[in-house]
């Protein structure tokens, strides 16, 4: 009984005297998934996901232009006691004070088809004796050089393939993000939807009881009801207090859950509007196939896996051991007693170096690696096929699904005008004590059960229709793909 009472509570508890009623908002289910698709917490995780991409996309692009770049040590002191050698070859502990100071100036370039890099540096030495007073610079007023590995793995010709497609396969995961996000309000809209109709069953369930059984007290009276037929109609009266109370205690539930998903701070009660009409468009599997490979990331996915796998074989057969480097540069040197004479008449500096490592014996060791490489590679192959044939299984699933879903919606609409119908005619049958309270009652269920049937029919239609965009990026209604929004 304890339990009964709090339920009626929460039942009545907007009725009472002296608590203000909360306005209503109507929403349809386009409303509903524009809204969650702009501000709820899921909304925001795709976007802020979406904006990490970028800029890790041009991260990766500006590691292909030329960089700049200032170093230096302004400055280097230092006054301590050092051994000294003397011109008689003995040693001799000396206290020395100097600085030594230094700046350069570098602009590289990366040559991604080969590996290496081009730079051009300035630099700039000076160098202080405080003890001596004396003062000497040593600079390079230009070097011009060159790096460059050979016969090894080019990393940045294999990211030049990888990287792009990587970016583009996090645009489209930010759209099927989207995507999913509605097929979660979509969800979410449609329990609200059944909670609120169980609501509205429910207060009508309760008042015609009521009805029937202020009608029943009077034929009880007259002799024309059975005790038996009496205490049925009050039970479905406290059968329908139950219903009442436990519906609109779902229905807040599921008014909350919504709220919260599409991030709805507002305190307004929640009226949804059913979708009106459903698409005309038969989808053909071979059609939604088409876009689906088209548009979603998994295509991307694909290819970029592949790359990588061959990157890894690429990157096993270059570090085989055997290492080589080309080192060469080209520039100007001079030193003097002051700034200036750096740039008089400096004289030409060369520096070529060609430094290779290569094993003798390593036991099998490189031939594994490339081994586990190449089993990688088919292993990587084989599990993008798997994938590929379960993508194109749950494609042509949901298909099916969506046009059996679409076909099923006008049967269960006739049905639940049927059973309401046939419900009036039964109360109206039962009135004039024509039928039994047995035969009312059937009457009763079947109303409600067809009425209920109706919306889960709408909420599996239309989340096969959100959930069909989701796994091709298309929009059937539109007959237009579905594109990042500027």
């Amino acid at each position: 009984m304890k339990k009964l009472y709090c339920l009626l509570f929460v039942m009545l508890l907007p009725c009472l005297p002296g608590i203000a009623q909360p306005a209503t908002r109507t929403l349809r289910l386009q409303e509903v998934i524009a809204l969650a698709q702009e501000q709820s917490a899921a909304a925001r995780q795709a976007e802020t996901s979406r904006e990490n991409s970028y800029w890790q996309w041009r991260s990766f692009k500006s590691d292909y232009k030329p960089q700049l770049s200032l170093t230096g040590t302004l400055p280097d002191f230092s006054r301590t006691i050092m051994p000294v050698t003397q011109p008689d070859g003995t040693t001799d502990f000396k206290p020395v004070s100097i600085n030594n100071s230094e700046l350069g100036l570098s602009l590289s370039q990366v040559v991604s088809p080969t590996g290496g890099r081009v730079f051009v540096t300035s630099l700039m030495q000076r160098f202080d004796d405080f003890d001596r007073e004396q003062t000497r610079y040593n600079g390079n007023p230009a070097i011009v050089g060159i790096e460059q590995p050979l016969f090894a793995y080019n990393q940045l010709s294999w990211a030049k393939k990888i990287e792009p497609l990587r970016y583009q396969e996090s645009q489209k995961v930010y759209l099927e993000e989207r995507e999913s996000i509605a097929v979660n309000a979509t969800r979410l809209f449609f329990d609200l939807l059944l909670a609120q109709t169980n609501q509205r069953i429910a207060s009508q369930n309760q008042s015609s009881n009521d009805t029937l059984y202020q009608i029943a007290q009077e034929k009880y009276k007259l002799g024309r009801l059975s005790k038996n037929d009496l205490l049925q109609l009050r039970l479905a009266v406290l059968n329908a207090e139950l219903a009442m109370a436990q519906a609109t205690l779902d229905e807040q539930t599921a008014a909350l859950a919504l709220k919260t998903y599409i991030g709805m701070k507002e305190t307004d009660q929640l009226e949804l509007t059913p979708p009106e009409g459903i698409p005309a468009t038969t989808v053909l599997a071979e059609v939604a196939l088409a876009e689906a490979r088209k548009n979603r990331k998994e295509s991307i996915n694909f290819s970029r896996r592949l790359l990588e796998a061959e990157a890894l074989m690429a990157k096993a057969h270059g570090d085989n051991g055997f290492n080589a480097s080309l080192f060469a540069t080209f520039g100007l040197t001079n030193r003097g007693a002051s700034f200036t004479d750096i740039y008089t008449r400096p004289e030409n500096q060369q520096r070529a170096r060609i430094g290779f490592s290569m094993p003798i014996m390593d036991w099998g060791r490189q031939r594994s690696i490339y081994k586990v490489a190449e089993l990688n590679k088919q292993l990587v192959q084989y599990t993008v096929d798997q994938e590929d044939a379960n993508f194109e299984q749950a494609v042509r699933t949901q298909v099916n699904k969506y046009n059996t879903l679409k076909a099923r919606i006008a049967t269960t609409a006739e049905a639940d005008a049927i059973a309401e119908e046939r419900y009036e005619i039964a109360r109206n049958t039962f009135l004039i004590g024509r039928i039994s309270i047995t035969d009312l009652n059937i009457a009763l269920a079947e109303k409600d059960r067809a009425r209920r049937a109706h919306i889960a029919s709408l909420s599996e239609f239309w989340m096969a229709h959100y959930t069909l965009r989701q796994l091709t990026l298309y929009d059937f209604e539109q007959g237009q793909v579905i594109e990042m929004s500027e």
